[in-house]
């Protein structure tokens, strides 16, 4: 194994302290035999453990060891993973190498554990080559990547050579790009202890449509037309969702992103204090074959707040360009995002009132870096009743339309008023009540 692993070229970049590395050394010292039994065996449950640690995150099964190496085939950034991303196989030297690194998989793939088991009398690989998942959740794992990494695990079990892995890998490159922005939807940013800003997927996503959102059909289909010509490479513009509370503006976006992933579209949440950030998260994605939406949700700002002046740079008007292939997407209860008072308006020079406020114009300015801006308004009764109706037949409740719209009235009266959210939350008492 450590001879073979010693001889990878772009997929060598795996970390001293990665699960193969490790197990590497492993074996290289049980060839050499002057490591006791007793230690080869504890630092080889230490790899097993950590091998069912990652089962448990990815809902590996089956195969635990093809799972382990196929993850690393589609999760490893190098120069010729990134250049096939969202492209596939192209004609050049680098094809060498990459077929060169695919035949060690292979043998990876095809090795035989039994001797060191039988020397070591174990059988904890025979047993993560056979393995049967427990049941769970799909909230406890990622599926989006469990799916992914089973499905190529089971291709290149059938695969004849390094040619079939080639195309096998090169092909899910194209279709999904690679590494963590190739198999996730969504990521926010963190800043670990003394460390660089991270991106951390966001493994469970709600699983929305747009046509889950019942009503607001102007308002979906100015964000699909916008979404669809970013995605497709052609000019589209930032966009602002507004208005009232629960009618559905974060759905609308959470929606997009499912409806649009699969042509490789990808969402990065940000937070308002993190916004002196933004540029080191365009640095780092401007390059990637992918369009990122950067979403801004609840986005609003009081009159001490400045970082919507980063925002505002960012968005337009800064000497860097924002790159084509990123979008910024908010949703916001404020038509004009920063609270505004009439003490603005007490710099208005004294001139028979033809110049603005710069107060004014400061606060305006950032709203209006946005070129697409849809106003959610709150639904009418009738509305309201046409929204509860079509949720509680999406959701197998079996009332007459009478008697919905009675009991549906009675609910908003005591819970918030009249909302696409009041009657979601309606139907969630409905459906709770079901045996």
């Amino acid at each position: 194994m450590y001879r073979d692993i010693a001889k990878l070229v772009l997929y060598r970049n795996l970390g001293e302290n990665s699960i193969l590395m490790k197990l590497s050394g492993i074996f290289e010292d049980f060839d050499r035999g002057d490591c006791p039994n007793a230690e080869l065996v504890a630092r080889i449950y230490d790899q097993i453990k950590r091998l069912l640690d990652l089962a448990t995150d990815y809902g590996f099964d089956t195969n635990l060891w093809h799972n382990y190496l196929a993850f690393i085939l589609i999760t490893n950034e190098n120069s010729f993973s990134m250049t096939s991303e969202k492209v596939g196989a192209n004609d050049g030297t680098v094809n060498y190498f990459a077929k060169n690194d695919f035949k060690i998989f292979k043998k990876l793939f095809d090795f035989d554990f039994s001797e060191i088991e039988e020397a070591l009398d174990i059988d904890c690989f025979t047993i993560v080559n056979n393995y049967k998942a427990i049941g769970k959740k799909e909230r406890m794992y990622n599926k989006n990547v469990s799916t992914k990494v089973r499905d190529i695990s089971r291709a290149i079990e059938g695969a004849k050579d390094e040619n079939d892995i080639f195309k096998i890998v090169t092909d899910f490159y194209k279709a999904y790009g690679v590494g963590m922005f190739g198999l996730n939807k969504a990521f926010r940013i963190v800043h670990p202890t003394n460390g660089d800003m991270q991106f951390v997927p966001i493994n469970n996503t709600e699983d929305v449509r747009l046509d889950d959102l019942i009503g607001y059909e102007i308002q979906k289909q100015k964000i699909v037309e916008n979404t669809e010509a970013f995605v497709a490479g052609r000019k589209a513009n930032n966009a602002l969702l507004f208005g009232d509370s629960g009618t559905g503006k974060s759905t609308t976006i959470k929606a997009i992103i499912n409806e649009y992933y699969d042509q490789g579209l990808r969402m990065i949440e940000i937070y308002k204090h993190q916004f002196q950030d933004l540029s080191q998260v365009i640095s780092q994605i401007k390059n990637r074959n992918y369009r990122f939406i950067i979403y801004m949700d609840d986005l609003s700002f009081e009159e001490f707040e400045t970082e919507y002046k980063y925002l505002k740079a960012v968005i337009e008007g800064g000497l860097e360009i924002k790159p084509d292939n990123v979008l910024i997407y908010a949703t916001s209860n404020r038509r004009h995002l920063i609270r505004e008072t009439w003490t603005d308006r007490t710099d208005l020079e004294n001139n028979n009132g033809m110049h603005k406020s710069d107060t004014m114009q400061e606060k305006l300015s950032l709203v209006n870096r946005f070129g697409v801006t849809i106003n959610y308004s709150k639904p009418s009764q009738k509305e309201y009743f046409q929204i509860v109706v079509g949720l509680a037949e999406k959701n197998g409740i079996h009332m007459t339309e009478e008697e919905l719209c009675a009991e549906a009235n009675k609910w908003e009266l005591s819970h918030g008023g009249i909302s696409g959210r009041t009657a979601q939350q309606f139907i969630n008492y409905l459906a709770g009540k079901q045996e």
